[in-house]
C-alpha cells in the first residue's frame, strides 16, 4: 500500500531521506533496463569517469596555487627519455602526455565512434539527424562568436576551443537528473557528444596541423593500407594493430599532422566482426555444456580442478569461444575504457588544467578577448547553436526529437553542451603557443563549463519532468 503524504510527514527523516534514495535508484535501474548492456557500460563509465575529473581539476587548482605551485607546474617539464640502442626518444611529460597518451584518448573515441556508426544512435540516418545537426550548430556558433570577439592577432587561432563539449562531464550531470528526465535524452546527448567528437577531431587535422612532411605521410599511409589489409584478412589479434599502431604514431608525430589522429585511424582499422557468428557459438556452448554435464556425471568425478583437466580443458575452450564471439573493436574498447577514464584523463587534467590565478589577476584575466570569446562561445554559442540548428532540422523534417523528450529537455541538454574540458583544452595547446594565452584559454573554459553546469542543472531540475503519455 502506497504512503499518503500526511504519513510520510510523520516519518524520521533519516526514513525519509532513505525512501528517496530507494526511490532514486529504482528510477536508474529502471533507466539501465531500458538501454543496451554496451550503452549502460559506457554509461557508468562516463558517469564515473566525470566525477574522478570533476576531483582531480579541483585538487590541480589547489596544488597550483598553493606554496607547491611552481614545482608542480615545473615537475611537467622534465625530460622523459626512452628507446632501444641508437633509436633514442626524448619529449617533456607535458608532450609525454598531450601527445602520447591523448593518443589512448583518441582510440577509444574512434571505437565509440565507429560503434556508434555500426549499430548505435549514429548507424541510421533518421537517428543520427538531429544529434549530427545539433552537433554542426554546436560548433559553428561558438567558433563564430570567438572569432567575432578574437578576430586579430594570435588570439584568432583559438576559434577551435570553444567547439567541443566534454562528454564525461556534461553526461554524468545528466545522470545525476536521470529521476526527473526521460531516458531517450541522455542517448540524445550522449550521440551529440560523440559526433562533437568526431568533428573536433576533423578540426584538428585539418586547421592545427604544422608543416606537412610528405616523406612521413606517406610512410603513415603505407601503414595505414597494412592495417586495413590485417582487418580484410580477417586478423583478430590485438598485438599485429598494436604494433602497426605504434608505428602509425610515429610516423604521425614526424609528419606534421598530430600524432594523436593516429589513434582515431588505428580505431577505424579495428575489426568490428567476430571471428565467430552467434549462432555458432550458442552450437559450441551447448556442445561444451554436454560435455561438462556428462564429465560431471562420470563415475570418477572429482569435484578439483587441479584434479581434472578434462573438466579445466571445457572451460578453457568456453573462454576461447567467448573471446572470438565478441569483435576485436568491443575487446578493445572495454580495456582501455577504464585506463583512458581514470588514469589517462585525470593525468591529462593534472598537466593542463593548472592556473595560478595570482599570476594571471583573475577578474583582469576575465575580460581578457581570449578568456571573453571562449566564455561566451560555449556558452551562449553551444546553446544558441544546438537550440537553433534541433528546431531547424525538426521543423524541416529532417530530424525527430527521441520518444518522451521535449523541447524544455532539449534547452537543458543545450546548456550542458557548454561544458567544454578535454578536447577543448586540448586544442588550447595546439592553437596558442604562448603560455599566457594558454592560461586565458584555460579561464575561459574552467568559468563557462561551471556556468554552463550549473544554469544546465537547475533547467532540467526545474523543468525537466518526464513527459506524460496523452490520454485519448
Amino acid at each position: 500500500m502506497d504512503r499518503s503524504p500526511a504519513r510520510d510527514a510523520q516519518m524520521p527523516l533519516r526514513d525519509i531521506m532513505d525512501k528517496k534514495k530507494l526511490k532514486n535508484e529504482y528510477a536508474l535501474e529502471h533507466l539501465f533496463g531500458r538501454i543496451l548492456s554496451p550503452f549502460e557500460a559506457f554509461l557508468k563509465r562516463t558517469t564515473a569517469g566525470g566525477i574522478v575529473l570533476m576531483g582531480t581539476t579541483v585538487l590541480t587548482l589547489i596544488v597550483a596555487n598553493s606554496a607547491w605551485g611552481d614545482a608542480f607546474l615545473r615537475f611537467w617539464e622534465q625530460r622523459a627519455r626512452f628507446g632501444i640502442g641508437s633509436l633514442q626518444f626524448e619529449m617533456s611529460l607535458h608532450d609525454l602526455i598531450n601527445d602520447g597518451l591523448m593518443s589512448l584518448f583518441f582510440l577509444v573515441v574512434g571505437l565509440e565512434l565507429k560503434r556508434e556508426m555500426k549499430v548505435g544512435e549514429l548507424s541510421s540516418w533518421r537517428d543520427a539527424a538531429l544529434p549530427i545537426f545539433a552537433a554542426v550548430g554546436g560548433m559553428v556558433v561558438p567558433a563564430l562568436i570567438y572569432y567575432a570577439v578574437n578576430s586579430h592577432g594570435t588570439a584568432a587561432a583559438g576559434w577551435g576551443i570553444p567547439m567541443a563539449t566534454d562528454i564525461a562531464f556534461a553526461v554524468g550531470i545528466l545522470v545525476l537528473l536521470a529521476w526527473r528526465i526521460p531516458p531517450g535524452l541522455i542517448i540524445f546527448l550522449t550521440a551529440l557528444a560523440i559526433a562533437d567528437d568526431l568533428g573536433a577531431v576533423l578540426v584538428i587535422a585539418l586547421f592545427y596541423t604544422h608543416e606537412i612532411s610528405l616523406d612521413a605521410i606517406g610512410f603513415a599511409s603505407a601503414v595505414l593500407f597494412l592495417l586495413l589489409l590485417l582487418n580484410r584478412g580477417g586478423i583478430r589479434h590485438a598485438i599485429p594493430y598494436g604494433v602497426l599502431g605504434v608505428l602509425l604514431w610515429l610516423a604521425l608525430h614526424h609528419s606534421g599532422v598530430h600524432s594523436t589522429l593516429a589513434g582515431v585511424l588505428l580505431a577505424f582499422a579495428i575489426p568490428a566482426r567476430p571471428a565467430r557468428a552467434p549462432a555458432e557459438f550458442e552450437r559450441r556452448l551447448v556442445e561444451l555444456q554436454n560435455a561438462f554435464h556428462a564429465e560431471a556425471a562420470a563415475p570418477d568425478f572429482v569435484d578439483q580442478p587441479l584434479s581434472n583437466p578434462r573438466m579445466a580443458t571445457i572451460a578453457e575452450t568456453l573462454e576461447r569461444n567467448s573471446r572470438a564471439v565478441q569483435s576485436p573493436l568491443q575487446r578493445m574498447e572495454h580495456r582501455l575504457g577504464p585506463w583512458v577514464t581514470f588514469v589517462v584523463i585525470p593525468l591529462f587534467a593534472l598537466n593542463n588544467v593548472g592556473i595560478d590565478f595570482e599570476k594571471i589577476a583573475l577578474l583582469q584575466g576575465l575580460c581578457e578577448p581570449v578568456t571573453m570569446g571562449v566564455c561566451l562561445g560555449l556558452v551562449f554559442g553551444k546553446f544558441t547553436g544546438i537550440s537553433v540548428f534541433s528546431w531547424t532540422a525538426v521543423k524541416l523534417g529532417i530530424g525527430r526529437l527521441p520518444s518522451e523528450v521535449r523541447w524544455p529537455h532539449l534547452l537543458g541538454v543545450a546548456w550542458l553542451g557548454g561544458i567544454g574540458f578535454t578536447m577543448s583544452l586540448f586544442i588550447s595547446q595546439l592553437a596558442f603557443d604562448d603560455r599566457l594565452l594558454q592560461e586565458q584559454a584555460k579561464l575561459g573554459i574552467l568559468t563557462a563549463s561551471l556556468l554552463s553546469a550549473m544554469i544546465g542543472m537547475t533547467w532540467l531540475y526545474l523543468g525537466g519532468t518526464r513527459a506524460r503519455p496523452s490520454r485519448k
